[in-house]
């Protein structure tokens, strides 16, 4: 019997090396997971029930569990790149199969789908119309340009139009010149921008349906009433005819006793764009909407005795853009970066879990499948219901510790060695019996 033992001695500690050997060989593969081998005692059956005398007949390989701790987060290079910290598993297709990894190097193919290096392609919930949907689809990059908006028509935007917010000097004292063309107030004629015919003056640049930029610009004129500022305004340097309504000012902000806005806010205005590039020798205004209307709000604009000052001027438009780079957030929220300083966002990458991830069947590559054992994956956000976070120029290194393994490595080796002993024994015991005479 001391054969059999030492027989299956010798088998649990060459399959113990060769999980360690696999082990030590996987230690610089990103998103691997050590595996651990479990073994357990073998006793022939008894007809009798009683155990008390029993001797065991060896040992057998029960199962090889994969033990799914954290790895350590290394940065890198590639935007794409992606770690998960915490539980949780990418979700990969390959033409319809469906398979899990740790491994987040992830890249770019020819049609701009997130594939790994197996070119199998990650995927995530899907956008539509600016929105998260709950379908799961392959992630794919957009090459094309982002359309440009118009001031005033981005519906993504969480104000309308223009914003200003700016300080008006209360010392200020009423211009001694006339705002129009020589003549005085309340004349019909356009305002033609003269510095000692307004207060204080600031712009930004606003842009039509095509996404062509125009220089708004904006003259304050504090009147005889104290407390009463007119706004005027010119576009891309013309006279403010372009501007409904036209030759006067757009509207008149008013100011309480204590500096703060009273009235006048917001201003609307319809901006003449087809007039305006015909005077500068763009026919027919290139073809955008002749005309943009949009408010400007003026929104904690203040009247106080301090200088004159722009605390903040901004605009939902904004031109049309390419492509220049990605990024992951931690939410896996996939952002498109643009030539024109906008944002938008592809999709989101999913993370799925298990009830029994060690019921995940180990595929090669990475790459893990479902089973009976593992329960129905789970999908979901990152950091949702258990699910790790990501963290983008990173990857997840190998959880083997290596210091452990090699000591493994010489205690299995031991365990053959002793295992061989046994069998050595047994046989200098049946050479005895052989002898006998």
């Amino acid at each position: 019997m001391a054969f059999q033992q030492a027989l299956s001695g010798l088998n649990t500690s060459s399959k113990a090396i060769d999980a360690t050997s696999h082990n030590i060989a996987n230690s610089s593969t990103v998103g691997y997971k050590a595996g651990v081998v479990h073994f357990a005692d073998v006793y022939a059956a008894s007809l009798t029930g009683n155990g008390a005398s029993q001797i065991g007949i060896g040992a057998n390989l029960v199962a090889i569990q994969q033990q799914f701790t954290q790895g350590n987060i290394t940065t890198t290079n590639n935007p794409l790149d992606i770690a998960i910290n915490g539980g949780g598993f990418f979700r990969m297709d390959h033409n319809g199969a469906i398979s899990y990894t740790r491994n987040g190097q992830f890249h770019l193919d020819k049609s701009g789908y997130v594939i790994n290096d197996q070119g199998l392609v990650l995927t995530g919930y899907a956008m539509q119309n600016g929105a998260l949907t709950q379908t799961v689809v392959p992630l794919q990059i957009s090459a094309s340009y982002l359309t440009p908006q118009a001031t005033g028509s981005n519906v993504n935007s969480p104000f309308n139009g223009v914003r200003v917010n700016l300080n008006l000097d209360s010392r200020q004292t009423v211009p001694t010149s006339p705002w129009v063309d020589g003549g005085a107030p309340g004349d019909t004629n356009s305002f033609t921008p003269d510095p000692t015919t307004y207060n204080f003056a600031t712009g930004t640049t606003i842009f039509d349906s095509l996404g062509n930029p125009h220089n708004l610009m904006f003259y304050f004129r504090k009147t005889i009433n104290g407390s009463e500022w007119e706004v005027f305004a010119t576009l891309d340097g013309t006279t403010n005819q372009n501007i409904v309504p036209g030759g006067g000012p757009i509207g008149t902000l008013t100011f309480d006793a204590l500096g703060q806005i009273s009235g006048g806010n917001p201003m609307p205005v319809t901006l003449d764009i087809l007039n305006t590039m015909i005077s500068q020798g763009q026919p027919n205004g290139n073809g955008a909407l002749a005309t943009q209307t949009f408010p400007i709000d003026f929104t904690g604009t203040t009247q106080f005795g301090s200088a004159n000052s722009v605390n903040r001027i901004e605009q939902d438009g904004y031109t049309a853009g390419s492509l220049v780079g990605v990024s992951v957030a931690d939410d896996g929220i996939i952002q498109a970066r643009y030539s024109n300083g906008q944002t938008y966002a592809m999709g989101q990458v999913v993370l799925v879990d298990f009830t029994n991830p060690n019921g995940l069947r180990s595929i090669g590559n990475n790459q893990w499948i479902e089973t009976s054992d593992s329960g129905a994956p789970m999908v979901g956000a990152p950091n949702t219901s258990g699910r790790g976070v990501l963290a983008s120029y990173s990857v997840e290194e190998s959880n083997v510790d290596l210091t452990a393994e090699l000591v493994n490595l010489i205690t299995n080796q031991r365990n053959y060695q002793a295992n061989a002993q046994s069998i050595k024994t047994q046989d200098s015991i049946m050479q005895t019996l052989v002898n006998l005479r």
